[in-house]
């Protein structure tokens, strides 16, 4: 069997028997939704842990602000890339084995990276290289909840498989910390120094990546008809119109780009729109461990819990939106995430006005800001895949991913440091502020999109 074959949508399975159907569905759904997230959580892992890092490059090895954002543009310019070609890719393959080779290969470059430490050509060539692997992940993740779970229940579904993103780059502090403790009780700190925290930033997510990718392959399944079980439509008595008479018909990587992706207004509305989420997105978290130590005299310690107050706040802020936008708003995403928005701007001003000293309130901001600013970055994907086909949905998941990440991620790192590098952190909570404002006046054309919908 060749490598390319083992990425190759599973082929239909004979139908189960009705009884075995009815047992095995729901349980099958769950065990696949367990797989993608803890899946993708872990891609975070090995991905928001150079957040930490950059304190430590800054210090230990004579880095400036500009080089570390470069460092990180170079993850987020491939990523970006990737996100949109492993996107197309992924709709043509098995989510079980393609993600799982991405998570694996991104713990293993995680290895290697310690060892170019100082070396800003080559930390960004890894980093470049970790940013390519990591775009096989999140469309994967698309493909397979819109083949398990039907449409009048994508927003609640999304929002929950959404929460991976908080809990993996949550976690990245509690597991550092923990690390760091655990090294310090057995002794191992002494010969590495001030440099052991960047060593354990880099080994412990690595490690438990690349188990994480071998549990991928344990509970993943591709469609439901690999499993002998009927196509979710039936499943679920819903057959809504996805513009093609055959929703289960396999699409060519041609036809989903021009016919449904790049021909899709709303999706470039959408995939513009994404670009200042994220620039709002990561300048405040990429930036956080930075930004605290240095303006707001934080220990490292602290920094790194608030790191993860900000992304623990996201998981109630994500369930509430994608619920929210199902049950109040008839599936409709831009009014939601309008009000989060708004309610982001004036976040911002708080955690930029705080004084230092007062660790409280720029927890609480940050807090307040990760749980807002994740349901629009989740309803931005769940409108993405809501306008194409289940059979292109990786494909414009990737579509908006490009954007936010070559766009607003790249602004958010590169932009964001040599902004303070010139005018202080001022100048880079002004460009925070006004992606804010960008993205607020944006969601709020979309007030009215639904499916397949126009703008009226």
């Amino acid at each position: 069997m060749s490598l390319l074959s083992v990425f190759k949508p599973a082929p239909h399975a004979a139908r189960l028997p009705q009884e075995l159907v009815q047992k095995l569905y729901p349980r099958l759904r769950w065990q696949v939704m367990s797989g993608i997230f803890f899946g993708y959580a872990a891609f975070y892992l090995v991905r928001k842990n150079f957040s930490l890092a950059k304190p430590y490059l800054i210090a230990e090895y004579g880095l400036s602000k500009g080089d570390v954002g470069a460092i990180a543009t170079a993850l987020s310019a491939a990523y970006g890339v990737s996100k949109f070609v492993m996107g197309n890719v992924s709709d043509r393959s098995n989510p079980r084995y393609f993600m799982a080779a991405g998570l694996i290969l991104s713990g293993l470059l995680n290895l290697a990276f310690p060892s170019a430490a100082g070396a800003l050509g080559g930390m960004m060539a890894l980093w470049f290289a970790n940013g390519w692997v990591q775009g096989m992940g999140w469309a994967p993740c698309a493909r397979t909840l819109t083949h398990w779970f039907s449409d009048s229940e994508r927003g609640t579904k999304f929002a929950l498989w959404n929460v991976a993103h908080n809990v993996g780059g949550g976690a990245v502090g509690p597991a550092i910390n923990g690390a760091l403790a655990l090294a310090a009780v057995l002794g191992l700190g002494a010969a590495a120094g001030a440099r052991l925290p960047f060593f354990v930033i880099f080994y412990v997510p690595a490690l438990l990546s690349i188990l994480m990718g071998v549990l991928i392959v344990a509970l993943v399944r591709d469609t439901p008809q690999s499993c002998g079980l009927p196509p979710i439509e039936d499943y679920a008595d819903e057959h809504p119109d996805t513009g093609v008479d055959d929703p289960e018909r396999e699409l060519g990587a041609r036809e989903i780009l021009l016919r449904f992706v790049l021909n899709n207004r709303l999706l470039w509305l959408l995939a513009i729109t994404n670009v200042f989420v994220y620039v709002v997105r990561y300048g405040v978290l990429d930036w956080a461990p930075t930004y605290l130590t240095s303006a707001k005299a934080c220990p490292a310690g602290i920094a790194r819990w608030q790191f993860f107050a900000y992304e623990a706040a996201g998981i109630p802020g994500t369930l509430l939106t994608g619920w929210a936008s199902d049950r109040f708003f008839g599936g409709r995403r831009g009014p939601v995430s309008f009000i989060c928005m708004v309610l982001v701007t004036l976040a911002v001003l708080v955690y930029w006005k705080n004084p230092p000293g007062n660790f409280f309130v720029d927890s609480l901001a940050l807090s307040t800001i990760g749980f807002l600013i994740y349901g629009p970055v989740m309803l931005i994907g769940v409108s993405a895949v809501d306008l194409v086909p289940k059979k292109a949905a990786g494909t414009a998941a990737g579509f908006t991913g490009f954007f936010g990440y070559v766009g607003g991620a790249v602004i958010a790192e590169l932009g964001v440091g040599r902004a303070v590098d010139r005018w202080g952190w001022d100048g880079g909570f002004v460009l925070l502020l006004a992606a804010c404002l960008l993205a607020t006046v944006l969601f709020a054309s979309t007030w009215k999109v639904h499916h397949r919908t126009e703008v009226s």
